[in-house]
């Protein structure tokens, strides 16, 4: 046990942090303690007293706190603020080394990062919003506790969730190892080596983009069994979709249209079918594969022919349709010498931007290369990152023309 958890789980365990108004740093840093020890005393004050034995954090400049000038800083450049700096010693112990550092990525350093540099980010305002107002009176430790609670909440949950996925992924991998070996050695058809049939549901849809695997077969909660097209990697498109006639129809339509008797419901958006049947469910893939004909769209946002010439020879859509679309005319704007700015308000800008990610996606492109005009492309870029829809750009390497994916992501 480290010096650390030893504090924490020793008898009459106490910490300290600082008083007034506060953020979700020091809020997810008093759940941790709390959830590794219920019951260990939180104090909050504008100084540490001398005498005080117990752990401090975000206050008094000690190992727990990054307020200094020489505070660390994670080496993809992420600032540590005291919750990162309590995770990187207890996280191991809670999800082990891996899970651990997934976690410190994915959901401590945006904290981290909110704190030290005021980056936006919704759990942080969340909690924050725990502050009393402006003029309230009195103490504000019991709001401080109310969000911590919450925070308390969260932080189990997200536990939960890691762990789960953990054993998600290991299930499915034992699964699909077996389906593999089943199909090599004869013991399924070769024409059942893209359906995977799971005995329970698992989640899987990470594991498998990187497989062959297009369709999941699993039992219903409700009776019989459903079936999910599964997507491409780094795409938002399955692999093989369901025939467009079958969408949006359930029971006796689905049936004739289908000719499978168990036929029960195809959702509109394709990303579900269920069959009373499992025999029906299979051969539901199979209509759905040999009716299937790819024809993969890379839209072009304002970027020249020169630009299709290279996107046509990109890994696994060398058949793919260029589809140009212009940058969107410049707003109106409101100039001052050399100097302008969109004249337009917030929610127009929102719904502006909102209506051209919508005449992209319309072409359900496997990616989307953006052009040069910057001030046109990054609204629209930023956009369609965060629905993790790719997005290519153009970069000189050594003299060297290449296309390049900019990372998904908010």
């Amino acid at each position: 046990m480290n010096n650390l958890l030893y504090q924490i789980h020793r008898p009459g365990a106490s910490a300290f942090t600082h008083s007034g108004k506060f953020h979700a740093d020091d809020v997810f840093s008093a759940a941790l303690l709390l959830y590794l020890n219920p019951e260990i005393m939180i104090t909050r004050g504008n100084r540490v007293p001398e005498d005080f034995d117990g752990i401090v954090f975000d206050i008094g400049r000690g190992q727990y706190d990054h307020h200094q000038k020489d505070s660390r800083i994670r080496e993809n450049g992420i600032p540590y603020a005291a919750f990162g700096l309590l995770w990187e010693e207890l996280g191991a112990d809670i999800l082990g080394e891996e899970l651990a550092q997934k976690f410190d990525e994915s959901f401590v350093q945006p904290l981290d990062n909110n704190d030290n540099t005021g980056e936006k980010n919704e759990l942080a305002t969340l909690i924050g919003n725990f502050n009393p107002t402006w003029d309230a009176e009195g103490s504000n430790d019991e709001a401080f506790f109310q969000a911590v609670s919450v925070a308390g909440m969260i932080l189990e949950n997200k536990f939960e969730r890691f762990r789960g996925n953990e054993r998600a992924d290991k299930r499915v991998e034992e699964i699909y190892a077996h389906h593999e070996q089943a199909v090599h050695d004869r013991e399924k058809h070769r024409d059942d080596a893209r359906i995977l049939i799971l005995p329970e549901f698992v989640p899987c849809q990470k594991f498998l983009s990187e497989t062959e695997i297009a369709f999941v077969i699993f039992p219903s909660n409700r009776g019989g069994y459903c079936i999910q097209p599964q997507k491409k990697e780094y795409s938002m498109n399955y692999k093989c979709n369901f025939p467009v006639e079958w969408l949006g129809l359930e029971n006796e339509e689905l049936a004739a249209a289908t000719g499978l008797k168990s036929a029960g419901f195809c959702h509109k958006g394709g990303f579900l079918m269920t069959t009373g049947e499992l025999a029906d469910a299979v051969q539901a893939c199979h209509i759905s594969m040999e009716q299937f004909q790819e024809k993969p769209v890379i839209v072009n946002l304002g970027g020249t022919e020169e630009a299709d010439e290279l996107l046509v020879q990109l890994p696994g859509v060398s058949s793919a349709k260029v589809v140009h679309l212009e940058f969107p005319e410049l707003p109106e704007l409101e100039i001052q010498g050399i100097y302008g700015e969109a004249a337009l308000e917030k929610q127009e800008w929102k719904c502006l931007i909102k209506e051209q990610v919508k005449k992209i996606l319309k072409y359900k492109p496997e990616a989307v290369f953006a052009g040069e005009n910057l001030f046109a492309a990054y609204p629209i870029v930023h956009s369609l990152r965060k629905k993790h829809i790719p997005v290519l750009t153009l970069v000189q390497k050594d003299g060297k023309k290449l296309i390049v994916r900019i990372p998904s992501g908010s």
